[in-house]
């Protein structure tokens, strides 16, 4: 494939809900490319090239195709065939493999957002929509399934156009608040900006009136004009991709002009919305004008009836006389036979594929729409690099950023690629490994040299194998790999430069700093020297290889498996790559990091593994490293307990990556334990509580002590009020960033140490990522606010806050609550303002709040009732009591380890049993689940909800359909087989979709026994109801090995007799 021209190159992919067309869509394209059969459009769905994808008829992984269109030239130009390259991918629409959403449209410059045109705007139908706003992409929507507003509802044409309208409005509506959101922020920081500028002009002038008349700097605000989708503007497709047609206004305004005497521009504006055309005069009229007439608007009447037409002539009402006519009318090439067919979906798509042929729409709307490589990169790139500078034109500052601005690929640009991610191919799938056909040629060479051969009197079985050897089998991949193996390559687009096959690149990881140099201590481990061992253009399933390829396309490369986790950026300092014995500081110049895919979701589904036979234990944890290399949304880790355990999205993902384990990465035989789900412990203040723990304190009080009585101490325990609580879990993101960077100025030598873990520890501790609402800088004086807002003891109390927890960042808080010395305050450790030793340690060398906070740290970690981290409790450190004395005897003993080790118990025992002397709870994780139904199976769902302990929170029937859409709250230790079951009961008429919403709280005592006289009368002593929070907690513990509280013989009264 010869590389065309920066400008006529296009790179888009395909986003959308599930089962809404992406795959059937891109079979038409593929068909247009003669890479598929026209015929099996729509039927082969090539791009879903795993079994199980063809099984569940979804796409599980994204894949990308590289297309070759010719276009003719517009008519203000010259009219000669232009040579378009498209490269497309394929996204999955199910919500467990969103992350390959994420992967993909970074890549792109442009996006095809398919909208089911009877489901609507459905969940995932918001989130690509607000992924393709957040990586600046240039959205196309196409309307598929036009055919089902025929053959399923059947709607007249006049309410189709209604329905369509209404479609178009939701979409623009979603748009819309994706704007108005950004447009608050933007004012937000300008008025900020504002001001810090009057501010400073005020020290200057030092007069303020004089600074603000000075000031002349306005708001500008944005124009929201080019964001909404019209289709006058021609960002919008009508289509059908299973009959393979699909149309834009502009093809029939194209087609009317002519007939009706009208320019195309104005009929193109006109042919959407409520304009009709006036019989009599022969002019185009708004609605003002109708005066009481029952005209149909020009969209009803030029485009949808035509096409209700054909559907009725050729399916609903099969008439091959009007067929006939339909073809003679529209000047159509179609055989007899194929008009004679029996098939009617067959010869739809035949009439239908010659006049409003797909592939020719689509590739049209995307060359109009999606700017090119050089104008894209112009827009994106610079908030790539700046996301933090909101000016609208941001000017290169370097040769590499004006390459990067204008995809210059000439040989001396530097080259920059970005790799999205990794993906596994198996060595038998890569070309150099195939097995070459042999041509007609070398059939004819082999025999002309067979003839020789034998003319010779040369033995025959001699000459023809050097020949035959060398395609068959290349000798340097024969060693290198065995057939089984799987070969990591890396999934990427080329920015600027051209980029060669044997170059060597530096791999830029995305933890790389760019303000340090490449030589300094942190930047060292973040650059890695690789080799281009191959470059490949990605068709589907199959990969070319190429020697170069330039920038503005997407390809796959070799060489980086091992040096490469997940993602990173690819730089040398021109197209021949880095030279040899070339030092780091020296092509600095060259080198960028653009920075690493966020996660959209935070895998919550936890499953050990182990293998049937324990001596393939290495082969799983090196399938398990593969698996994580080759898959975005994974994670593997070994827990303190010695298990192997993989964390997925959902249960669907969950299937897949044990598939690909068993299959592909380790060949193992495996076991998988039930997935394991998170809860969180609570405490809250309930009616009817025991008497408080400490006689004559206040409730949550512990008194506590070391060995010996060393130290003494008293915590007491309060739940954190609400508003507290949700403002901490929502900026659990900002604290993390406030403690390393309090880390990173305090010591260089141990601020690596949370930084490396914290992308990891966030989803193993299942937490759910919210975009903080404050910054850092503010973060100390919000929550200072949220205090006085809680009002009571919490007043004035952000200097005592001692330390967050678990893991210092969550929803518990440590507060030193001491009266007689300096409080510890985190806000003064952070800024290094204050020193963190209290004054009244002086008189002595031991200092136990470091094993104070230890304590308090595990406590949080593991709560009391099954080991879970606790959210949502405070603990006020109210005294601590050191007897110097006996604390020097010890030392002098060297007996001191006994005495900091029983503190920290002391105290994680004060801290848990100060939970419990409130009403302790858990709390469960919670799918939020989106179930599309329709009216006759919606108490099947119902039925299946209920039964899996969740609750219906909204029910929404969409106008003009018999469709439900049922929002519900689903526990996830209930949620597995939901799918399934939900499909079994409905018989395939309802799917659900489940998105990860965080916790709830379950409330019910999980030591909660029957004590009143009507409870007794109800329930009798034994409690015949079920404690489903004491069930939950139990197994939890069972699985923990813990101790579990459990009667053998529950009813020891009751007869047991064998039956006879």
């Amino acid at each position: 494939m010869e590389a065309p021209d920066p400008a006529n190159v296009r790179i888009i992919t395909t986003l959308g809900h599930v089962d809404h067309g992406k795959t059937t869509l891109m079979d038409a394209l593929l068909a247009a490319n003669n890479i598929i059969s026209h015929r099996m459009a729509g039927k082969l769905r090539f791009l879903d090239s795993r079994e199980d994808e063809q099984e569940r008829g979804i796409t599980m992984e994204s894949s990308a195709v590289s297309l070759k269109f010719q276009v003719m030239g517009r008519p203000d130009e010259e009219r000669s065939p232009k040579t378009f390259i498209v490269n497309m991918i394929d996204t999955p629409g199910h919500v467990d493999f969103s992350s390959e959403v994420s992967t993909a449209s970074r890549l792109c410059d442009g996006a095809l957002v398919l909208v089911d045109v009877v489901e609507g705007v459905c969940t995932q139908t918001i989130a690509v929509l607000r992924q393709a706003w957040e990586d600046n992409l240039r959205p196309i929507l196409v309307i598929n399934k036009m055919d089902r507003l025929i053959t399923e509802l059947k709607l007249v044409p006049t309410e189709a156009y209604q329905h369509l309208s209404r479609l178009i409005e939701q979409v623009n509506a979603v748009m819309g608040s994706f704007f108005a959101s950004e447009l608050m922020e933007d004012d937000l920081r300008w008025r900020e900006e504002r001001d810090r500028r009057l501010a400073e002009k005020k020290d200057q002038l030092a007069d303020e009136a004089e600074a603000s008349a000075n000031d002349a700097d306005d708001f500008k605000e944005k124009d929201d004009e080019d964001i909404y989708f019209a289709p006058e503007r021609g960002n919008v497709v009508f289509a059908s991709a299973i009959d393979g047609w699909g149309f834009r206004v502009g093809n029939f305004a194209q087609l009317y002009s002519a007939k009706l005497g009208f320019k195309e521009a104005n009929l193109r504006r006109v042919l959407w919305g409520d304009f009709y055309l006036d019989s009599k005069t022969k002019k185009v009229i708004s609605h003002k004008h109708l005066r009481g007439r029952a005209l149909k608007p020009l969209f009803v009447q030029f485009v949808l009836e035509n096409i209700w037409a054909v559907y009725d002539a050729v399916v609903m009402n099969p008439n091959t006389e009007k067929v006939a006519k339909i073809v003679t009318a529209l000047n159509l090439k179609i055989l007899p036979r194929d008009l004679r067919s029996k098939d009617s979906r067959q010869l739809l798509s035949t009439i239908f594929t010659q006049w409003l042929s797909l592939s020719t729409c689509i590739i049209q709307a995307t060359i109009d729409v999606v700017p090119s490589p050089p104008v894209a990169q112009a827009i994106r790139i610079p908030k790539m690099l700046y996301p933090n500078i909101f000016d609208k034109s941001i000017q290169p500052k370097n040769k590499l950023e004006q390459d990067l601005f204008t995809s210059d690929f000439a040989p001396d640009a530097a080259v920059v690629a970005y790799v999205s991610k990794m993906f596994a191919v198996a060595a038998k799938e890569l070309p150099e490994n195939k097995r070459r056909a042999v041509t007609a040629d070398e059939l004819r060479q082999r025999a002309r040299d067979a003839k020789e051969a034998r003319d010779n009197s040369i033995p025959v079985s001699e000459t023809p194998d050097p020949p035959r050897a060398a395609p068959e089998s290349p000798p340097n991949m024969a060693l290198d790999s065995s057939e089984n193996s799987e070969v990591i390559l890396g999934f990427a687009r080329l920015y600027s430069g051209t980029i060669r096959a044997g170059s060597t690149i530096y791999c830029v990881l995305p933890k790389y700093d760019a303000s340090l140099p490449p030589n300094h201590a942190h930047n060292v481990a973040h650059l890695i020297l690789a080799k281009v061992e191959g470059l490949y253009v990605m068709m589907g399933r199959e990969l070319i290889p190429v020697d170069s390829v330039r920038a503005g396309n997407t390809f796959a490369i070799r060489g980086l498996g091992g040096k490469v986790y997940r993602n990173a950026t690819l730089c040398a300092p021109q197209s021949i790559g880095v030279p040899e014995g070339a030092d780091p500081v020296q092509v600095q110049g060259s080198l960028i990091n653009i920075g690493g895919v966020t996660r959209t979701v935070s895998p919550i589904v936890r499953v050990a593994l182990e293998p049937v036979i324990p001596s393939d234990m290495p082969k799983l944890v090196a399938g398990m490293k593969l698996l994580a290399q080759a898959d975005p949304c994974v994670e593997t880790f070994q827990q303190q307990t010695g298990e192997h355990v993989i964390l997925t999205a959902g249960e669907l993902h969950l299937e897949r990556c044990l598939k690909d384990l068993r299959e592909r990465f380790a060949r193992v035989e495996i076991q998988a334990s039930k997935p394991i789900v998170p809860f969180r412990e609570t405490a809250v203040k309930a009616q009817d509580m025991a008497p408080p723990k400490t006689p004559n304190a206040t409730r949550g009080t512990i008194k506590g002590a070391s060995t010996q009585n060393l130290v003494t101490f008293s915590i007491r325990s309060a739940p954190v009020p609400d508003v507290i609580l949700q403002f901490l879990l929502h900026n659990l993101t900002t604290l993390r960033a406030l403690q390393q960077d309090g880390q990173i100025n305090g010591d260089a030598s141990g601020s690596s140490m949370d930084i490396v873990s914290e992308s990891e520890l966030v989803g193993v501790q299942g937490d759910v990522l919210y975009t903080p609402s404050v910054r850092a800088d503010q973060f100390w004086n919000a929550l200072e606010d949220k205090c006085n807002e809680a009002g009571g003891e919490w007043v004035n109390i952000i200097d005592r806050i001692w330390s967050f927890g678990p893991r210092h960042a969550g929803g518990c808080v440590l507060i030193d609550y001491r009266k007689d010395t300096t409080p510890l305050s985190l806000k003064h450790r952070l800024s290094r303002k204050h020193p963190a030793q209290p004054t009244n340690m002086s008189n002595n060398n031991v200092d136990f709040t470091g094993y104070v906070e230890t304590g308090f740290q595990l406590a949080m970690f593991q709560g009391p009732l099954c080991a879970e981290p606790v959210e949502g409790m405070a603990y006020f450190v109210e005294s601590i009591d050191i007897d110097a004395d006996g604390v020097q005897k010890e030392i002098v003993q060297n007996r001191l380890s006994q005495v900091t080790g029983s503190v920290i118990s002391a105290v994680r025992d004060a801290c848990r049993n100060g939970l419990l002397d409130w009403s302790p709870r858990l709390m469960l994780a919670i799918y939020s689940c989106d179930i599309q139904a329709s009216t006759d199976v919606l108490g099947k769902v119902y039925g299946v909800v209920a039964k899996r302990r969740g609750r219906i929170v909204a029910e929404e029937m969409k106008e003009g359909t018999t469709f439900f859409t049922v929002s519900a709250l689903l526990p996830v230790v209930e949620s597995f087989g939901f799918a399934d079951d939900i499909r079994k009961r409905t018989s395939g008429a309802a799917s659900p979709q489940l998105i990860f919403s965080g916790y709830e709280l379950l409330d019910q005592d999980p030591f909660w026994i029957p004590t009143t006289e009507e409870e007794l009368e109800d329930l009798g002593e034994k409690a015949d109801r079920d404690n489903i929070a004491k069930g939950y907690m139990d197994s939890v513990r069972e699985r923990k090995g813990m101790f579990v509280d459990r009667k053998i013989v529950q009813f020891a009264e009751k007869q047991r007799t064998l039956k006879r």
